[in-house]
């Protein structure tokens, strides 16, 4: 037993390639290139996803001061590689802080504050869900799928849709009136709190 053990251990390995070792190969692209022309000759061929990409930006051997914010609305880009000191986001989990050389993270957002700190000056937005994504290169993206500003909320129009959507979760007779009448009163709630917090 001993005899065959050795026997199989001391035979050379074979190491398979992963599918990500393979450098894609420029042939089969300008094959599928020369085709498309043949049939289609006055439409440019389709783009591959692999053109889309840009290559991933070398993480630094030093942690860098400032961390880079890319914060993006379905309409609108609110801050786009604004370097800051620190972001503090409301992830479903918590509140979560991130700095320059933070971990790679993806956090889910719910509603809440994100305050954007950059030295003594503090901006902040109410957010009502989205994701974030943390880099290791200090990079961050927040995704929201919508914000606002805090200094442009009008308390007593929080105040009026609260009560409204307390009242409508309590007659509810749905589940799809009860539903929509709790993420009415999550996000009035979070507002609330955030202008008297």
């Amino acid at each position: 037993m001993f005899r065959q053990a050795t026997r199989l251990l001391s035979r050379p390995i074979r190491v398979r390639s992963f599918s990500t070792d393979v450098s894609a190969t420029q042939s089969v692209e300008s094959s599928f290139v020369e085709a498309w022309k043949k049939v289609v000759p006055n439409l440019d061929p389709p783009k591959t996803p692999l053109s889309f990409m840009q290559p991933r930006p070398p993480t630094p051997s030093t942690i860098p001061t400032k961390l880079t914010v890319n914060f993006v609305l379905p309409y609108a880009s609110e801050l786009s590689r604004k370097e800051v000191d620190m972001v503090i986001i409301p992830a479903t989990t918590g509140q979560m802080g991130v700095l320059p050389g933070h971990v790679s993270t993806i956090a889910e957002l719910k509603p809440g504050v994100m305050s954007v700190h950059e030295g003594n000056d503090v901006v902040k937005y109410f957010i009502s869900s989205g994701f974030a994504f943390v880099h290791a290169n200090s990079v961050a993206d927040v995704i929201a799928v919508e914000a606002v500003p805090l200094d442009q909320i009008d308390a007593s129009l929080v105040q009026k849709g609260l009560a409204e959507f307390t009242q409508k979760l309590s007659s509810a007779s749905t589940d799809l009136e009860k539903a929509e009448a709790q993420i009415g009163v999550d996000v009035h709630s979070a507002l609330n709190s955030a202008l008297t917090g």
